[in-house]
C-alpha cells in the first residue's frame, strides 16, 4: 500500500486514463522522475533558455504551450489529449517533490543527476552555469525577507513541482492538486530560516481545501487510512508553526479514527544496575487496532540503535510487575487491551500508530518547558516505537531521532544520544548524497564517525517516502545543525563551529561565537557577509585583523535581513534594524519586534506600539508581537487596542494566562455600552458589561495558572465589584488564596471588606426561619469557606471577628457569636501602648468596646444552643453584665480625662 495521495489520486481517475497512467504512477510513487521526463514537441522545441531571465520562467512559458486551448473530438487519441496531459504532468510534479525530499531528507541517492534531466546539455555540461541557475532559483525562494538554506542541492527538482501546481489548469482538472501543492508550500516553507507569514497563510488555505475534499469525497471513502493520515499531515504543519494545542487536537482525532489504543502509565521495576528497591516507572503502553496482545517477532527496520553500555543503567527498565501500578490517565483503570501487555514485550504498531506517538512527544517538547519532567514523560513514546520495532524505515530512524534529542540533557544517556545522533547524520548525509560529508572550502571528505548502514539498514524508496509528510523528518543540512546545537551544549564549540562554516551558516556561526563572549568575531563575520572590505579589496584582506568597514554588498545577500538583525542585536544599534526592515522591503516582520523591543527597554510606548503593529501587519500570526502590543497600549492607557491585542492573544494561544489576566486589566478601564432597541428587540443578544468581560477572562486565566495567588486576588475583587456580585466566584477564589498563601501570610491572604460582603449577603437573603448553614447551595460553601480556611486563619484583624460573629449570630449560634466579639474586643486592647497614641486609635478601642457591650446584652441571656449545654436552658453567659462593666471600667481607667465617654455605658 503507498502513499495515500497516490492512492486518492488513482481513485479519479478514469477508466482510459488508468490504464494508460499505471506505469507513470509506478514511477511517482518510487520518485522515478527520470522515466517521465518530457520530451520537446512542436510547440516548445522553438523556445530559448536564454530568451528568459530566470529559469523557471523559461519552464512556466513551456508549460503554457502545453495546453493549448483546442476541440477534441472522440477519436483524439488518449494520449494526445489535453485531460492526459495535465494528468501526466501532476504526477510529474509530485514525482518531483518526492525526488527532492528523496536527496535531501530520506536517500538513498538518486540514480541519475537532476541538472541533466532538467537542464540542457549546453548548461547541464556547465557547473558555473547550473550553479548560477541555482543560486538564481534559491534567491527567488526569498519570502517576507526571509531567506532559504543558500546551499539547498537539486533545488530545481521542487521549484519544477511549484512551477507545475500554480498552473490554473490543474486546478480545473485535477481537485487533488491542493494537496500536491500543500505539500510543495510545507517543504518550501522548511527550506526558509523562520516560517514566512504569507506562505503560511496559503498552507492554511490548501488545509481547508484538502479537508474539504478528504471529507465530501464520495471516492475517498473507501480509501483506508485517508483522513487518518491526512490529520497526521495537519499536524506536522501545526507543530511546525508552534500551534501545538491544534496539533494536539488532531493527534486525538487520528487516534480516535485509527482505534489506536495507548496510555502512559507507571510499572514497578529497576532503572539501574544497582537499584535494591522497585520504583514506579514511566512506560507507554499501546496496541494498533486488530493486533494481537503477544509481540510479533520481527527486527526493526531501520538504522542501528545504538547501546547504551552504561555502568549504572539498564539498557532498559526491567519491569518486575505485569500489571500498571500507577496510572498516569485521567482514568481510574487502564483498559483490558492494554492491562494484559507485556511491558517488555508488547506488539509491532503499525507504522501510522508510531507517527501519533512520535508526534505526540514532539507536541509535548513544544507545549512544555525544556526541563527534566518533561523529558522523562516524553521519552517513553519513543521507547515504545523503538522497543516494538517499527515496519517502516522512516519511522524508526525518526524515532532514534526523537530519542536522541532527549538522551543529549542527562548525564548518564549523553553520549549515546550524541553517538545516535552523528550516526543519523552519517548515514543520512551518505543516504542522500551518496558521499561522505565535504568540506566547504577544501572540497576534503569529511570522514564519518561512525561505520556507514549496511545492506540490512537499508529500505526502498517508496517505503522511505510514504509517511515522510506526516513525520515532518529535517533535511540533512538540518540534521548537521542539530548536531551543531548539540556540541554547542557540551561545550565542543570547535566542532560546531566547524560544521556551521562547512554549511556556510554564518547566522548560526556568529551567535555561537557571540554565546562565548567572542563578540569581535562575531561581528566580523557578519559584517563580512555584508560589506566589503575596508579598503574595498576583498581578495586582499585578512580575515582574523579585517573589520569590513567598507561599502554594502550590491546586491545584498539573501538572508541580509537577519544579518543585520545579528548586528544590531551586537552593537545594540536600532539602525541596524530600520536597515534590515527597509532592505527586506518592509516585509521582515523580525526587525520591527526587535525595534519595539528595545524601545519598551527605552519606555517610549509609542514607537514601540508603532513598530509592533508594522510587525503585526506582515506576520499576524505571531503570538508574542501581540502580547507585547498589548503591553505597550496598557503603557499608553489605550485600553479599547489593548483589549483588541490581548484578544488575539488568546485566539493564537488560549492557554496563555498572562493574556488572559492583560486582557481582563484592560477590560476594567472600558466604559459600559449602551444597549440599543435593536439589540433589546433581538432575542438572546445581551450586551455585556466590561467588568463581567473582566471576570471571564480573570478565571480563565485562574483556571490556566491554578497556582498564581496575584491572579486569584484579581479575580476576588473583580467578582465583588460586579453587580451583582459573583458570590460563587467571591467563595473560591478567597478559599485558593487562603490554600495558596495561608500559611505565609495568614489573616492577611482575607480580604475582611469582600468577607463581610459575602456574609451580609447572606443573612440578608436567609429566610424569616433563619440561615442554616447546612443547607445546600451558598450558606453551605460559605460555612465550609470560615470554617475550613478563613477562621484557622485568624490571628488579630478585629474586623474578621467581628464578620465571623455576625455569620454565628444570625445562625443561631450565639456563643461562638459572643466568642467572636470578645476576641476582636481582645485583639484591639492588647495592642502595646495603645493608650498613648492618638485619638484614632482610642475611638476603636472606644467603639469596639461599646460592640462588645451591645454583644453581652444581646447575646448573654439568650439560651446555648451549641456543645454539650445545648437545650439545656443555660445561659449564653449569666453573668453578661458584671463582664460588660468590667470590660468597660478596664479601659475607662486607663484615662481619667477620657472617662466620660464611658459615661453613657452606664
Amino acid at each position: 500500500m503507498g502513499d495515500v495521495l497516490l492512492q486518492f489520486f488513482r481513485t479519479t481517475l478514469p477508466d482510459e486514463l488508468a490504464a494508460v497512467l499505471q506505469d507513470v504512477l509506478k514511477a511517482t510513487e518510487t520518485a522515478d522522475f527520470l522515466t517521465l521526463r518530457h520530451q520537446d514537441n512542436d510547440a516548445t522545441k522553438n523556445v530559448k533558455r536564454e530568451n528568459f531571465t530566470l529559469w523557471s520562467d523559461y519552464v512556466f512559458h513551456r508549460l503554457g504551450l502545453l495546453f493549448p486551448f483546442r476541440t477534441e473530438d472522440e477519436q483524439t487519441p488518449i494520449k494526445e489529449t489535453l485531460q492526459y496531459r495535465v494528468h501526466l504532468l501532476w504526477a510529474v510534479a509530485v514525482a518531483s517533490l518526492n525526488a527532492f525530499v528523496q536527496s535531501t531528507v530520506t536517500g538513498p541517492p538518486l540514480s541519475y543527476k537532476p541538472v541533466e534531466v532538467l537542464f540542457t546539455k549546453d548548461v547541464s555540461g556547465d557547473p558555473t552555469a547550473v550553479r548560477k541557475i541555482q543560486q538564481d532559483l534559491i534567491a527567488s525562494l526569498s519570502l517576507d525577507g526571509i531567506a532559504a538554506y543558500k546551499l539547498t542541492p537539486n533545488i530545481e527538482l521542487l521549484c519544477l513541482a511549484d512551477i507545475i501546481l500554480i498552473n490554473p489548469v490543474f486546478r480545473k482538472f485535477i481537485e487533488l492538486s491542493a494537496w500536491a501543492r500543500l505539500r510543495v508550500s510545507f517543504t518550501y516553507q522548511r527550506l526558509l530560516s523562520e516560517p514566512a507569514p504569507s506562505l503560511q497563510t496559503a498552507i492554511y488555505d490548501y488545509l481547508k481545501d484538502v479537508e474539504r475534499l478528504v471529507k465530501e469525497s464520495e471516492k475517498a471513502q473507501g480509501i483506508q487510512d485517508l483522513h487518518s493520515s491526512f490529520l497526521l499531515e495537519r499536524a506536522a504543519v501545526h507543530t511546525h508553526h508552534g500551534l501545538d494545542k491544534q496539533a494536539r487536537a488532531d493527534l486525538d482525532l487520528a487516534t480516535a479514527e485509527r482505534k489506536f489504543e495507548f496510555a502512559l502509565t507507571g510499572l514497578m521495576g529497576k532503572r539501574t544496575k544497582f537499584q535494591q528497591k522497585d520504583t514506579s516507572q514511566l512506560l507507554v503502553l499501546a496496541r494498533s487496532a486488530g493486533t494481537e496482545s503477544k509481540a510479533t517477532a520481527t527486527e526493526a527496520s531501520g538504522p542501528k540503535a545504538l547501546e547504551l553500555n552504561d555502568d549504572t543503567l539498564h539498557e532498559t527498565i526491567q519491569f518486575t510487575e505485569k500489571i500498571a501500578s500507577m496510572d498516569i490517565k485521567d482514568e481510574s483503570k487502564l483498559p483490558p487491551s492494554l492491562a494484559n501487555l507485556d511491558p517488555a514485550n508488547q506488539p509491532l504498531l503499525e507504522p501510522l500508530d508510531s507517527v501519533i506517538l512520535l508526534s505526540l512527544a514532539e507536541s509535548i517538547k513544544n507545549t512544555n518547558p525544556a526541563d527534566g519532567i518533561t523529558r522523562e514523560q516524553t521519552i517513553p513514546y519513543a521507547e515504545r516505537v523503538l522497543e516494538g520495532g517499527s515496519s517502516n524505515w522512516q519511522v524508526y530512524t525518526h524515532a532514534l531521532l526523537v530519542r536522541s534529542r532527549i538522551e543529549g540533557y542527562k548525564t548518564r544517556t549523553m553520549e549515546r544520544g550524541l553517538l545516535q545522533l552523528q550516526a543519523l547524520v552519517d548515514q543520512i548525509i551518505a543516504e542522500t548524497s551518496g558521499e561522505a560529508t565535504s568540506n566547504a572550502e577544501t572540497g576534503e571528505k569529511v570522514t564519518a564517525f561512525l561505520p556507514g548502514a549496511k545492506e540490512g539498514e537499508s529500505a526502498p524508496v517508496e517505503d522511505r517516502l510514504r509517511y515522510i509528510f506526516a513525520l515532518c523528518s529535517p533535511s540533512r543540512w538540518e540534521l548537521e545543525a542539530e548536531l551543531a546545537a548539540r556540541w554547542v551544549h557540551i561545550g565542543g564549540l570547535r566542532s560546531a563551529l566547524d560544521i556551521y562554516e562547512r554549511l556556510e551558516m554564518w547566522a548560526e556561526a556568529a551567535l555561537c561565537y557571540a554565546a562565548t563572549e567572542k563578540e569581535d568575531k562575531a561581528r566580523r563575520m557578519i559584517r563580512r557577509q555584508l560589506f566589503h572590505a575596508t579598503n574595498g579589496n576583498d581578495s586582499t584582506a585578512d580575515p582574523d585583523s579585517e573589520t569590513w568597514e567598507g561599502a554594502p554588498r550590491d546586491p545584498p545577500p539573501a538572508e541580509a535581513p537577519r544579518f543585520y538583525c545579528i548586528l544590531g542585536d551586537l552593537d545594540n544599534d536600532l539602525t541596524m534594524y530600520e536597515k534590515a526592515w527597509e532592505v527586506s522591503g518592509k516585509r521582515y516582520a523580525r526587525a520591527q519586534r526587535s525595534l519595539g523591543q528595545r524601545y519598551i527597554v527605552q519606555r517610549d510606548y509609542e514607537k514601540a506600539a508603532e513598530a509592533y503593529r508594522l510587525a503585526i501587519k506582515c506576520n499576524a500570526l505571531n503570538h508574542p508581537a501581540w502580547f507585547a502590543l498589548g503591553c505597550a497600549c496598557l503603557e499608553l492607557q489605550q485600553f479599547k487596542n489593548a483589549v483588541e491585542a490581548f484578544s488575539r492573544c488568546v485566539q493564537l494561544d488560549e492557554t496563555d494566562a498572562e493574556a488572559w489576566s492583560n486582557m481582563a486589566a484592560s477590560l476594567l478601564h472600558l466604559r459600559p455600552k449602551t444597549k440599543t432597541p435593536e439589540d433589546e428587540a433581538v432575542e438572546g443578544k445581551v450586551t455585556s458589561h466590561p467588568r463581567t468581560d473582566a471576570l471571564k477572562a480573570f478565571k480563565r486565566a485562574a483556571t490556566l495558572k491554578h497556582d498564581n495567588h496575584r491572579i486569584w486576588s484579581n479575580v476576588l475583587a473583580v467578582a465583588a465589584s460586579t453587580t451583582p456580585p459573583s458570590y460563587a466566584d467571591i467563595i473560591t477564589s478567597q478559599r485558593r488564596i487562603c490554600e495558596l498563601r495561608g500559611s505565609t501570610d495568614g489573616e492577611k491572604c482575607v480580604d475582611a471588606e469582600i468577607l463581610d460582603l459575602l456574609i451580609k449577603h447572606l443573612v440578608q437573603s436567609a429566610p424569616d426561619t433563619g440561615l442554616d448553614l447546612t443547607a445546600p447551595g451558598l450558606p453551605r460553601l460559605v460555612n465550609e469557606l470560615v470554617e475550613k480556611h478563613v477562621k484557622p486563619l485568624i490571628t488579630f484583624s478585629p474586623k474578621l471577628w467581628a464578620v465571623l460573629a455576625t455569620l454565628y449570630m444570625h445562625s443561631g449560634r450565639p456563643t461562638s457569636a459572643l466568642e467572636c466579639h470578645e476576641k476582636a474586643w481582645r485583639a484591639v486592647t492588647s495592642q502595646p501602648k495603645w493608650e498613648d497614641q492618638d485619638e484614632k486609635v482610642w475611638d476603636a478601642v472606644v467603639q469596639q468596646t461599646v460592640d462588645l457591650v451591645d454583644a453581652y446584652e444581646t447575646l448573654g441571656p439568650r439560651e446555648r444552643t451549641e456543645g454539650l449545654a445545648a437545650g439545656s436552658g443555660e445561659l449564653v453567659a449569666k453573668d453578661w453584665k458584671f463582664k460588660a462593666r468590667s470590660a468597660i471600667r478596664s479601659q475607662a481607667g486607663l484615662d481619667n480625662s477620657r472617662e466620660r465617654t464611658y459615661d453613657q455605658l452606664f
